[in-house]
């Protein structure tokens, strides 16, 4: 028979403080749409890991006909008889399912793009996809189709040119190729041995194929993309065009065109240039003009820690932001939430993308290591100063990334699906620009580090959108980092690679600054109106869930919500 042991022994035992359990949500309705969206993410969830392969055509025609069937489903919904929280539901799995439909397409429309450079690639496909539906295989057919596969990817090798094909075009065939390679390792694991006479046939040509994959994908990335293996430069990227950016601004809830948010981006840099002159006139620096904020950029960028106190200095500011919020009574900060994460360290690989801090469950610290050289540990250090290091480990732990994280997983958990950057990244720099407005920057140092990160949240709408609008080039981008906002170079190449690597859809970049905006503006509306208070406010944005931040202003303001709705919250003017 077991013992239980009452937990504040056991806590006692361990010197552990016992935690109280966050009390329920007595205001959180149940949405009538909760199970709909629930069964809609699960069966969304196994199409794509029965079909994994992106370029296969059985995935794309798969995957449309779900969508249709959830549309022909949602539309037969009674929607003037749901309640708000319903509505919001409704409006958010339609938005997901043109949002999904149309990233078929685009998906379909990339693949014929680079068919031409891999032309073969439906071989692979059909070998690991007949695998997967458990069909019988034929030893000595297999073996002569690897033969088949290997002369067809010798013939792409000696057709394929330069010319053929643009350098952002041949990197995206070298990933999708990279991906099937790992498919046909797989294809073939599963065989080999268990299947003597497969073993017999497919042994040496399979060898032979996998060689010349590597082969070919080295080709496309060194001889036709311009990437020389090891090298930094050129940057990879490919720009999405105008409509991607569209789309994805639609998608979002973005009403503004790409040259509106160009504009705006441009009116906050101005902004944040007119008070770094202030910050620096209060420096006074010897020898300086207070107007060259740009050397006062460079003072402050002196005033790291020593290597190996970098995790001291992450704990402090943790506490001081956790502190302050909680003091202003600004936000609620769940015991739990106080405890649960710890700090990492960023490899010095993962700080080519990565140059600044990362948070969630935890925080990931960029700092110097011995592995460096020696320019780059003084870039690292300048680059994640104390005064820089202030904002960024609010924005990454509390009341940032870490405390939304912490409440998307107890409210509104469902909503998952629907996350979008704007809400997520726009409410960790929506932090920012409170505490700014708070006077949490004591000193001209402190207000400097604020606004480098502000005028870097410009200053990549400004170069993400020219980017995928093909009027700035990846190195161009750098240099802008570098020249206008005060970038190290290396972690402005850094920022580069990690915008245009492919891992982030065209827009991303621009949700910093531009969720923060709506933030800002939805606490006008609310707070300084004295309809919430602040903890009020930022509780109920808490427990939304990470959906389109127009959305969340209309549940907070009961606005009536059609069925045909669409985004038109114009929340800045860049003309006033």
């Amino acid at each position: 028979m077991s013992r239980r042991w009452p937990l504040i022994l056991i806590s006692s035992l361990l010197r552990i403080p016992a935690v109280a359990a966050d009390p329920p949500d007595p205001d959180a309705a149940l949405s009538e749409l909760r199970p709909v969206v629930q069964r809609y993410t699960a069966d969304l969830e196994d199409i794509e890991r029965t079909y994994p392969i992106r370029v296969s055509s059985v995935r794309a025609a798969r995957l449309e006909r779900f969508f249709d069937e959830q549309q022909a489903a949602l539309d037969r919904i009674d929607f003037d008889a749901l309640s708000q929280d319903g509505r919001i539901d409704y409006l958010l799995l339609r938005n997901h399912i043109r949002r999904q439909h149309s990233e078929v397409d685009r998906v379909t429309r990339e693949t014929a793009e680079i068919a031409p450079l891999i032309p073969f690639y439906q071989i692979l496909v059909t070998l690991e996809e007949a695998r997967r539906k458990m069909l019988p295989i034929d030893a000595a057919k297999t073996g002569e189709t690897l033969a088949d596969l290997l002369k067809a990817i010798e013939d792409a090798r000696s057709t394929n040119t330069r010319s053929t094909a643009k350098p952002a075009i041949a990197n995206r065939a070298a990933a999708r190729l990279t991906e099937l390679r790992a498919n046909l390792r797989q294809w073939y694991s599963f065989y080999n041995g268990y299947d003597p006479l497969f073993t017999w046939w497919a042994e040496d040509p399979y060898k032979k194929v996998d060689q010349a994959l590597d082969g070919y994908i080295r080709f496309l990335r060194e001889q036709l993309a311009g990437l020389a293996p090891g090298a930094r430069e050129p940057i990879p990227g490919d720009p999405a065009g105008r409509q991607a950016l569209v789309d994805d601004l639609a998608y979002n809830m973005i009403p503004y065109t790409p040259e509106e948010l160009l504009e705006l981006a441009r009116k906050e840099y101005a902004w944040c240039e007119k008070e770094m002159i202030k910050a620096s006139r209060e420096l006074n620096l010897a020898g300086s003009q207070g107007d060259d904020w740009r050397k006062a950029l460079e003072y402050v960028k002196t005033k790291y820690v020593e290597p190996g106190k970098q995790p001291e200095l992450v704990r402090r500011l943790a506490q001081e932001a956790i502190d302050y919020v909680t003091q202003n009574d600004l936000v609620t900060v769940p015991a739990l939430a106080r405890e649960d994460w710890w700090e990492e360290m960023l490899s010095p690989q993962r700080q080519e993308t990565a140059p600044f801090f990362l948070g969630g469950d935890l925080i990931l610290v960029a700092f110097p290591t011995n592995a460096m050289t020696q320019e780059q540990k003084l870039m690292s250090m300048r680059g994640n100063n104390i005064h820089f290091a202030r904002s960024t480990v609010f924005h990454e732990l509390i009341p940032g990334h870490h405390l939304q994280g912490y409440m998307a997983q107890r409210y509104r958990t469902y909503r998952s699906v629907f996350h979008t950057p704007f809400w997520t990244e726009g409410n960790a720099f929506y932090w920012e620009l409170l505490l700014w407005d708070m006077g949490f920057a004591k000193t001209p140092e402190d207000r400097i580090g604020m606004l480098f990160w502000h005028m870097h949240r410009a200053a990549r709408i400004i170069f993400s959108i020219s980017f995928h609008l093909e009027k700035m080039t990846a190195q161009e981008c750098v240099n802008f980092l570098v020249d206008q906002v005060g970038f190290e170079r290396d972690n402005a190449e850094a920022e580069v690679r990690r915008s245009f690597d492919g891992s982030y859809e065209p827009i991303y970049q621009c949700a910093y600054m531009l969720g923060a905006l709506q933030f800002r503006e939805l606490h006008k509306e609310l707070v300084d109106s004295g309809k919430m208070t602040n903890r009020a406010f930022h509780d109920a944005i808490l427990k939304e869930g990470r959906i389109p931040v127009e959305l969340i202003r209309a549940d907070l303001t009961s606005q009536k919500l059609s069925r045909d709705f669409t985004s038109s919250w114009r929340f800045y003017d860049p003309s006033n």
